[in-house]
């Protein structure tokens, strides 16, 4: 062996092929996995540096298809919440991305974290294409490798903006446009979560226009289904017939059964995925390990409030509101009603920027409609009338049970749908989901160290190579000679996570060195302050 730069001793591989785990040694040269040979079969003085592994699984850094680290990025480029749990690549781009900039009627003003960035708020209007923003990125420093989805939402604000309807052929002209501009950027594919507008006012005609430009480039269709409950099946139906129709590879995001009358669904899910997987459609999912969900708490109300970006107008104005209370107390049934899947009870808002407010963080909607004095659905018209912003919400929606039958699913892989956060800022906004902090140390912990749901093997499979190979990336995934060196080492006797729904803003524990490119991000647990990340692309970069 030729010299290498670090040397990984003695430790249990688990090389994310989802293969039992063997010992090891692992030499890492520049940015790439030098070789992986049976222990003790690398001379120590060849090394610069010799990292001894007894007792310790090393294994390919966790590939989150599901981060919502994009503005969080732009605050803090080390990414503490998602180092500390092993991730080395974050992919984004559910529904909104910052590029191709189109801050409809400012909407982007509402967002807590944007007065922490107000440079690169500025700087955004200036992303006319969605590879300014990456390069952005990469030029700041970031420590994770970063790749995206083009937002669905975001492509249909450059067409139509925030209108209900149909778009037109010129509008869809200038989609599908956009659309391949993108995917020669690099972008994965399209994202649409089609429970938020605009994406909501997206019809299922106008998804597969724009998939097929994806399929041009041999992309992939990810989606937020348009219900997760009392719809979950014709939410499925739908994007299965995107994927046909377009003839693009469909990936589901956060698989779940929202809602207690919605878990029985599940088997029937499974069933609908394996079936069309069976019939030739590339269909896969992700999941995050925690059985309630997390989104905003303008989630209460119907999509149509917020068209033709009005949405805090429509709040204040009394006719509208009236009509608003209305359906949000008896829906219609065309939308994803939240309070009527977990009650008032089921909903805790977290997200609280104005001080006044904060008294209610982690407290049930049930419970603050009380202390106010109103109804649940007039405490959150005037809590979001109040901030100005969404509110961060937690919602108690889904069954243990069927979180364990998912783990199992061959075709299922791990996200965290959460950006990566720093305790010493992120307090100061208030609670979020847990999951930012802990979704990979959980399920390694609690779902295979102690209740056996899964073995070893395969949740890292599931967390590393199994995305690795969704999104075409060829070099990175696996430990293997020639691969980029993005590597894990973690103890397995402690690692878990220590985040909860009361107090979340706390780092995982038990993952002790990262490496991302060859450069050591996490030492004994501890950040180095190294930003080694890169830009990860789609197949249409290569054009």
């Amino acid at each position: 062996m030729t010299r290498c730069d670090t040397l990984i001793r003695q430790a249990r591989i688990v090389d994310g092929t989802g293969n039992p785990w063997f010992y090891g040694d692992v030499a890492l040269s520049g940015d790439k996995i030098a070789e992986i040979t049976p222990p003790g079969r690398l001379p120590l003085e060849q090394a610069g540096e010799v990292v001894e592994a007894a007792g310790l699984v090393v294994c390919p850094g966790f590939i989150d298809i599901l981060s919502h680290s994009i503005l969080p990025l732009m605050v803090d480029g080390r990414s503490l919440s998602k180092i500390t749990q092993g991730v080395t690549t974050e992919i984004m781009g559910e529904a909104w991305t910052p590029a191709p900039y189109s801050d409809v009627e400012g909407e982007l003003l509402h967002e807590p974290l944007l007065k922490l960035i107000p440079d690169w708020y500025q700087q955004m209007k200036g992303w006319t294409r969605l590879r300014h923003w990456l390069e952005a990125m990469i030029e700041a420093g970031v420590s994770p490798n970063i790749g995206t989805f083009l937002g669905g939402g975001t492509l249909r604000e450059l067409g139509k903006g925030m209108a209900l309807g149909p778009a037109d052929e010129q509008e869809q002209a200038t989609m599908r446009r956009i659309m391949a501009e993108a995917m020669e950027d690099g972008a994965f594919g399209v994202s649409h979560a089609l429970i938020y507008p605009p994406s909501a006012y997206v019809d299922t005609a106008e998804i597969v226009d724009t998939c097929r430009v994806v399929a041009e480039y041999g992309g992939l269709y990810i989606t937020h289904i348009r219900s997760e409950a009392d719809g979950l099946i014709a939410g499925l139906e739908e994007a299965i017939e995107i994927g046909r129709q377009a003839q693009v590879p469909v990936e589901i995001y956060h698989l779940k059964a929202a809602g207690k009358r919605n878990w029985r669904k599940l088997a029937r899910v499974i069933k609908l995925i394996e079936q069309a997987r069976a019939q030739g459609l590339d269909i896969t999912a992700d999941m995050y390990p925690y059985p309630a969900a997390g989104t905003g708490l303008a989630s209460v109300l119907p999509p149509w409030v917020a068209a033709d970006g009005k949405f805090y107008d429509n709040l204040r104005d009394p006719a509208m509101r009236a009509k608003i209370q209305a359906e949000a107390l008896n829906p219609s049934g065309d939308w994803e009603a939240m309070v009527e899947l977990c009650g008032p009870e089921g909903v805790m808002p977290v997200g609280f920027q104005q001080p006044e407010n904060r008294q209610y963080a982690g407290q049930r909607l049930s419970d603050i409609a009380r202390l106010r004095g109103q109804s649940w659905v007039e405490a959150a018209i005037e809590l979001l009338l109040s901030e100005g912003q969404r509110i961060s919400t937690i919602y108690f929606l889904m069954d243990e049970t069927n979180l364990k039958r998912q783990l199992q699913l061959p075709w299922l892989s791990i996200g965290t749908d959460a950006g990566g956060l720093d305790p010493s800022w992120a307090k100061a906004l208030g609670p979020y989901h847990p999951r930012a902090y802990g979704s990979y140390p959980r399920i390694l912990g609690k779902y295979v160290r102690e209740e056996g749901v899964l073995p070893l093997e395969d949740a890292i499979r599931k967390m590393s190579s199994a995305v690795a190979q969704r999104l075409g990336l060829r070099d990175r995934g696996l430990l293997r000679p020639g691969f980029y060196a993005d590597v894990v080492i973690f103890d397995p006797a402690t690692i878990g996570d220590r985040a909860t729904f009361a107090e979340p803003h706390q780092l995982s524990v038990g993952v002790q060195e990262v490496w991302i490119n060859g450069q050591r991000v996490l030492k004994h647990g501890q950040h180095t302050g190294a930003r080694p990340g890169r830009i990860v692309e789609g197949p249409g970069r290569a054009r």
